[in-house]
């Protein structure tokens, strides 16, 4: 079954003094374009990190986050107090007349009075926040594949219209033939000369063979099977399928060149309308 690149995974973790949220959500992109936003307590977990989402997630615009919310009581900012006691000794020298509060009030508001506790990761807590990564990340994947549940239906949808379409075009080719050799006698009889019967029929023969479509109807119908064939199979990947697209609409632009009937080129137009729509969600495909 065919995968989407668009996504969108979440989890979280309560661990007893912090809250963890993992968040992935992914857009279509030709390769894997990963971005990262996480704590600086864990940046040194970032490399393998990457390494992790991508065997997961191969392609696409990947926005990887992990929020960390304190629940704790206690806070890892503290007063840095021999700072904060020298500002006063210093502000007192200037300000004689101030009353220690507010020493205190124009002390705490200068630099580096406030000091944070960096922490130390905590290998069992990282243990646990893996845990969460991968249920994101499988999240994310589950959304995947039933966004591409939903592709593969409207691929089979605009593959049968193709079809549909290439079918009521053979059915007026008879129709067409005709049309374009009462066109050619008609031309001639206007011309008013003697014409060899079999030179003509030879090269009416030789012009028709030209405006043929039946090879065209062959190898589309071949390049219409291949892609159904191509996104129930276990490799399938949007790459290919652009690819088989790509040819799909060589077989039905020379259709329309050939063609040389109005009805049959507003059958070809409808086609190539099938095969754009195609096309545009052929790019989400992973």
């Amino acid at each position: 079954m065919i995968q989407s690149m668009t996504g969108f995974g979440k989890a979280t973790l309560q661990l007893p003094t912090k809250k963890i949220t993992v968040e992935v959500k992914s857009l279509n992109s030709k390769g894997l374009d990963l971005n990262v936003r996480m704590p600086s307590l864990y940046r040194e977990m970032e490399l393998g990190l990457r390494n992790q989402i991508a065997l997961k997630l191969e392609r696409g615009k990947v926005d990887f986050s992990i929020f960390i919310e304190s629940t704790a009581e206690q806070t890892s900012t503290k007063v840095n107090v021999p700072i904060v006691k020298a500002y006063i000794s210093q502000l007192r020298e200037v300000y004689a007349d101030a009353d220690e509060t507010e020493l205190m009030k124009m002390a705490v508001r200068m630099p580096d009075t406030m000091k944070i506790e960096r922490d130390e990761i905590d290998e069992n807590d990282w243990v646990q926040i893996q845990t969460v990564i991968e249920e994101a990340l499988q999240n994310i994947l589950n959304f995947r594949r039933d966004e591409g549940a939903s592709l593969e239906k409207e691929f089979q949808l605009r593959i049968g219209n193709i079809r549909q379409y290439m079918t009521e075009a053979l059915a007026l080719d008879p129709e067409r033939v005709q049309a374009i050799k009462d066109r050619l006698q008609t031309a001639i009889s206007e011309l008013k000369v003697n014409v060899d019967e079999n030179r003509f029929e030879q090269e009416l023969i030789y012009y028709l063979e030209k405006l043929d479509i039946t090879e065209e109807k062959v190898r589309l119908t071949n390049h219409l099977d291949y892609f159904l064939e191509t996104i129930n199979g276990t490799e399938a990947n949007g790459r290919k399928l652009g690819f088989i697209t790509q040819e799909m609409g060589r077989e039905i632009n020379t259709m329309g060149s050939k063609s040389n009937h109005a009805q049959m080129q507003k059958l070809v137009v409808q086609m190539k309308d099938e095969l754009e729509k195609i096309k545009e969600q052929v790019l989400n495909v992973l």
